[in-house]
């Protein structure tokens, strides 16, 4: 698998890609795991795995490798000897021999000749075992082994270390890692130097616009306020509740009203309407008056109007039993005092 990074507030996130074969025949790309959590998981089980007790225990399991390959080695050492002893003797019994006994003669240099293929092999086999041996590890690795478990969490977990220092820190200490990835989860299957073997499984990180999507706290409240708010009223209330967006940040009107549109919400407009208010045109043709007209008794309070926008629009209540009407030669504020001073009657 190959790795491509991307860059999300600020950091790189790797993303494993599987390519080789789409690469080479033109096909899609087989599979595509988000890498960032699975990363970090890995990451932690290295450092938990490289500590200064695990190392102390390495070390005393590498001087008891170290100890059985010494006696292997012993082992090798005193087979070769037996088999130079062995070749040894038959040369001199050959050389020994009157070479007037034809059949005695051959017989002792087959002899001879079988224990040299031995000692060969001997020999062969003791430089074999020596080339795999990884010899012993001298006092100063050793320290600088004690002091890599130390400074391990401190360098993997530094934000100015390298994406790529982190790749070959874990190169050294893994021996492979087998990903599959299922609809829901990231399985891992990892690997040691010493044998061991872990397993990882971690859920499918959200999508971008999963993780920009507004919470459903905020959607409901949305849908409670457009009944008596406007999307600034309403952007205000929110943030006074302490409710961010998808983003994290504090509402504005626009943001309400893709929320609106987003989940099909109606609007605050509709829901005035279903509730019965008219519009400007058509309370004015209720009262039969302009639309001007109707706008200066709104300010005046002679009428009452619900806004359902941030331009000041209004929808207005049908007209009761006493609606206001043309009033030539007194003033509004002396017509909006009475109604306000005066019991249930005209105006």
């Amino acid at each position: 698998m190959t790795v491509r990074y991307h860059q999300r507030h600020g950091r790189d996130l790797p993303t494993y890609v599987c390519q080789r074969d789409g690469s080479a025949n033109g096909r899609p790309v087989c599979a595509t795991i988000p890498g960032h959590d699975l990363d970090e998981r890995i990451g932690v089980l290295l450092i938990d795995t490289l500590t200064p007790l695990t190392v102390e225990a390495a070390f005393t399991v590498t001087a008891e490798l170290e100890h059985r390959a010494e006696q292997a080695d012993a082992l090798r050492a005193a087979h070769v000897e037996r088999a130079h002893y062995h070749a040894d003797l038959a040369r001199r019994r050959y050389l020994a021999v009157d070479p007037a006994n034809r059949l005695v003669a051959d017989t002792l240099e087959a002899d001879w000749n079988t224990a040299l293929r031995a000692l060969t092999q001997a020999q062969d086999a003791s430089e074999q075992a020596r080339k795999h041996d990884t010899g012993q590890l001298t006092d100063t690795q050793q320290a600088r082994i004690r002091q890599l478990a130390t400074d391990l969490p401190a360098i993997w977990n530094d934000p100015a270390t390298p994406a790529r220092e982190r790749k070959r820190i874990a190169r050294l200490l893994l021996t492979d890692i087998t990903v599959t990835r299922t609809r829901d989860t990231i399985t891992a299957h990892i690997r040691l130097p010493a044998g061991q073997h872990h397993t990882l499984t971690t859920p499918i990180p959200p999508t971008a616009a999963q993780m920009r999507k507004t919470p459903a706290e905020a959607v409901t409240a949305v849908d409670e306020l457009l009944d008596h708010h406007t999307h600034a009223q309403i952007a205000g209330i929110l943030n006074d509740r302490g409710l961010t967006s998808g983003e994290g940040r504090p509402f504005h009107p626009l943001i309400v009203c893709n929320i609106r549109d987003e989940y099909q919400l109606r609007s605050r407009e509709q829901r005035l309407r279903d509730d019965g208010l008219l519009t400007l045109a058509e309370i004015a043709g209720r009262l039969s008056v302009s639309t001007g007209t109707v706008k200066a008794w709104h300010h005046a309070g002679l009428i009452t109007g619900h806004p359902y926008n941030d331009k000041g629009q209004c929808l207005y209540p049908p007209p009761g039993q006493n609606p206001p009407t043309r009033a030539q030669g007194r003033k509004l504020s002396q017509r909006s005092l009475a109604r306000r001073t005066a019991p249930a009657g005209g105006t």
